[in-house]
């Protein structure tokens, strides 16, 4: 991984026909390999009654520090998910590959028509879907980027809200026992981020 990566801009999706068989694809951004597997969860419960579901992704294989950026590894995964044997999730994942994309999960699902289209034939549908689904979602250069949980007590949560809002950081706040934000930022600016919360705070604020 490099300082900078990338990856598709956010959702894509893309339909094709091949001889009554019909192929959905979707790509989206993730960051881990839970958020890709959310994805491919996600898409089975959309269409239940598929024949089949071709998931691919590429990920960072654990978090990434900013003093890592050049040197973390990617997980690849992919399945055939029942269909012939490299006929599907490879060539999928192959479409990740040459683009040198990453941080992102591709998933293919196929509704069968009645005519067996062969390994080339169902090779070219699967890789040709992907392609179609990057290609509406848009490519860009992307930076790595960390999530951390920050828990506050009530009377501390405006401060900590006012330095998100200031920053590079997307948050989602939660309130219950505490005010909880889980926080996305670039990693490059983690380190800061994290102790500006704790000096504001004098250190009541508990980052996970």
């Amino acid at each position: 991984m490099t300082a900078t990566f990338r990856t598709v801009s956010g959702r894509g999706e893309a339909t094709l026909d091949r001889h009554g068989s019909e192929f959905i694809a979707l790509v989206a951004p993730v960051d881990t390999v839970d958020e890709a597997e959310a994805v491919i969860a996600e898409v089975e419960s959309t269409y239940p009654d598929a024949t089949h579901h071709v998931p691919v992704y590429r990920v960072p294989a654990g978090e990434v520090s900013a003093d890592q950026l050049g040197d973390v590894m990617l997980r690849e995964w992919c399945s055939d998910d029942g269909e012939p044997s490299g006929s599907s999730g490879k060539p999928a994942l192959n479409v990740l590959v040459q683009q040198e994309l990453q941080n992102l999960v591709a998933v293919v699902t196929r509704y069968y028509g009645g005519t067996n289209l062969g390994v080339g034939g169902l090779a070219r549908a699967y890789s040709g879907a992907v392609k179609q689904a990057v290609d509406d979602a848009g490519i860009v250069e992307q930076v790595p980027h960390e999530r951390f949980e920050a828990s506050v007590d009530y009377d501390d949560s405006g401060t900590v809200r006012g330095i998100l809002e200031s920053t590079a950081a997307e948050f989602e706040a939660s309130y219950d026992e505490q005010a909880s934000f889980a926080v996305r930022v670039p990693v490059t600016e983690s380190a800061e981020l994290r102790e500006r919360l704790l000096n504001a705070t004098s250190g009541r604020v508990e980052l996970d």
